[in-house]
């Protein structure tokens, strides 16, 4: 298959960064139609909430075990191919995720999905490519955008899609992204220029060489701690999420898909317009750690919730809104302080990279929430998860004290 962009289309005028925006939003809804009606899909195999985070973590495994392979790709051969043949992999997985008879073909596809899950990381290093120094967290924000879209998006349509067949809104997450592949055929251009590309080698990879290589940086080190620990706690709570308001409230994929969107709705908000506005003002290292806090409170507000009384709702969608607004701050805020402390040859690796430490707390978190909504209670993954926001506020502190232009290695 020819991965140019056809000589005619060259000269078109439409931005890259739109077909980014689409591309990334079409994965977040993909990602986020899921979240209402998965606890329902895996239902008909098995019921227990740890099946459920192991049919979630078994994507992070498989995105894990291939993001350096597809980092590496991308800063050999350029971005636009592999972004190709990603969005690609996510319409064949969804479709099989669709039509599943049995159990082990949900966890296959999710496997498939994985594998060729590095769309985020590629459409990352895309716009630091193609973005000054100075404002990649804000073009960054335009990654927020579309995931707090997706969030309002896809959650909406998993749960009204519902309503006509529970395994519809996965046949349209894989249609939108067999036509977001077409699209990014005729409309994309490469990137990375021939003179910034990189040859690959072995160790390039192995997936823990290139996360342990990482952590040596010390000038992102702490950051990347608290991005493991960020999104360890994050996917543990929307991989539970669901079966919680199920459990705790009664709720079916309908109702639990309202909360998703106000979460959008709010993430949106934040990353859509006001942190191009807060950024200027308080900077990456501030937003960073307002994220953390608000973060860190949202969650624990969620294990106060009563089953019933006239407290429910009020403290239900504060905790929402709280969650929404640091996951909002610090999805584009921790990638900019990682961004800006490497070189320019280094973005798509470490991204990609970077990427692989956020599959690992997306193996892991799921698990662990799982774990503990058996084993110790309904709530635990909620306040335990924002003890462990916090530790991630640490660590931030911590790197936030090593001087930027320090480029020593341990």
């Amino acid at each position: 298959m020819n991965f140019s962009l056809p000589q005619r289309w060259q000269s078109s005028r439409v931005s890259p960064l739109v077909f980014i925006f689409l591309t990334i939003l079409i994965n977040r809804i993909g990602m986020s139609i899921l979240f209402p009606i998965l606890p329902f899909l895996v239902e008909r195999f098995h019921s227990d909430a740890f099946t459920l985070g192991l049919l979630t973590s078994c994507f992070a495994i498989a995105q894990f075990l291939a993001t350096p392979a597809i980092g590496a790709l991308s800063d050999r051969y350029g971005r636009r191919p592999v972004m190709l043949i990603c969005v690609l992999g996510s319409a064949i997985a969804y479709f099989m995720f669709g039509w599943a008879a049995a159990l082990w073909v949900l966890f296959l596809s999710r496997i498939i999905d994985g594998m060729t899950g590095g769309v985020a990381a590629t459409a990352q290093a895309y716009i630091a490519d193609t973005s000054k120094p100075g404002e990649r967290s804000k073009n960054f924000g335009l990654t927020g955008v579309a995931f707090g879209l997706g969030f309002v998006l896809g959650p909406a349509l998993g749960g009204a899609l519902s309503g006509i067949d529970i395994t519809f809104p996965v046949f349209f997450a894989g249609s939108l992204a067999l036509c977001n592949a077409i699209l990014g055929y005729f409309t994309l251009p490469e990137s990375l220029s021939i003179e910034k590309r990189r040859s690959i080698h072995l160790t390039d990879l192995n997936p823990m060489n290139q996360v342990s290589d990482l952590f040596r940086n010390r000038r992102i080190r702490g950051f990347l701690w608290a991005t493991f620990i960020f999104n360890f706690a994050f996917t543990g709570f929307t991989s539970i999420f669901v079966l919680f308001l199920h459990e705790r409230l009664g709720w079916g994929p309908t109702a639990a898909a309202t909360i998703f969107v106000f979460i959008g709705v709010v993430s949106t908000i934040v990353q859509g317009g006001l942190i191009r506005k807060l950024l200027p003002i308080y900077g990456e290292a501030k937003l960073t750690v307002i994220g953390f806090v608000t973060l860190a409170v949202g969650l624990a507000l969620v294990s106060w919730l009563p089953n019933h009384s006239s407290w429910l709702y009020p403290l239900l969608y504060t905790s929402q809104a709280l969650l929404a607004l640091g996951v909002g701050l610090l999805l584009p805020c921790l990638r900019g302080l990682i961004s800006n402390r490497v070189s320019d040859r280094e973005q798509g690796r470490t991204i990609a990279n970077a990427q692989g430490i956020q599959s690992i707390a997306a193996i892991l978190g799921p698990l662990w929430a799982g774990w503990t909504f058996d084993h110790l209670s309904l709530s635990a993954p909620f306040w335990l998860g924002s003890l462990l926001v916090l530790l991630g506020l640490i660590f931030v502190l911590i790197n936030l004290r090593q001087p930027q232009s320090q480029m020593t290695l341990l």
